[in-house]
C-alpha cells in the first residue's frame, strides 16, 4: 500500500510514471535499511532493563 501511494506520489510531483516508481522503490530501501539499524541499536541499548 506504501509503496503504491509513494509512487503516485512521485507521479504526480515529477508527471513521471518511471520517476514516481523509482522514487518509491528507493523510498522503501531506505526506510527497510533505517529500520534494522535502528533496530539493532536499540537492541544494544539497555537503559530499563532487569537483569
Amino acid at each position: 500500500m506504501g509503496l503504491a501511494v509513494m509512487t503516485a506520489v512521485g507521479l504526480i510531483a515529477t508527471g513521471s510514471a518511471a520517476v514516481g516508481g523509482a522514487v518509491a522503490l528507493v523510498n522503501t530501501a531506505i526506510g527497510l535499511t533505517m529500520y534494522v539499524v535502528y533496530e539493532r541499536v536499540w537492541a544494544g541499548i539497555s537503559w530499563g532493563r532487569n537483569g
